[in-house]
């Protein structure tokens, strides 16, 4: 598993770089992408068994930002101020070899820049991943 030092160098290249190594670029949490993962309507049903995959993180806080990482994923949570906008951002990186490699991007801000609506972006996009993964690997192995 990576410790901490390794984990500062990723998410400092990482960061450095994030109009290059983002594949979708930088998307921008707002109404329309809540609706489209079905957010919206589980944001105050009673939690499920899939919240419990965000549970299975180590974490490491800082004055910056807050990292998760387990086996699967690397996952960098910082808020910022874009002028006087408070902002967060998340990276989310598949960890493989322990060579994380940053999939996803994602920010939120204004009324969506709250800890439950980062949370549940992430663990919708942390879901998917991981069916994107299992499918990927279920054709790995029917060749």
């Amino acid at each position: 598993m990576l410790n901490p030092l390794q984990l500062e160098e990723f998410y400092q290249t990482f960061s450095q770089n994030l109009s290059d190594l983002s594949h979708d670029g930088i998307i921008e949490v707002d109404l329309a992408l809540l609706h489209e993962m079905g957010i919206l309507e589980s944001i105050y049903e009673e939690e499920d068994a899939t919240d419990e995959l965000t549970q299975y993180f180590h974490v490491i806080e800082s004055l910056e930002k807050v990292t998760l990482f387990n086996e699967q994923f690397v996952v960098w949570i910082v808020p910022k101020m874009e002028g006087e906008i408070p902002i967060t951002y998340a990276l989310i990186a598949i960890n493989q070899a322990n060579q994380p490699r940053l999939e996803v991007v994602f920010t939120t801000a204004g009324v969506y820049n709250t800890p439950k609506y980062v949370l549940k972006v992430l663990q919708n996009f942390l879901i998917d991943m991981l069916e994107t993964e299992a499918t990927l690997t279920s054709f790995k192995k029917e060749k």
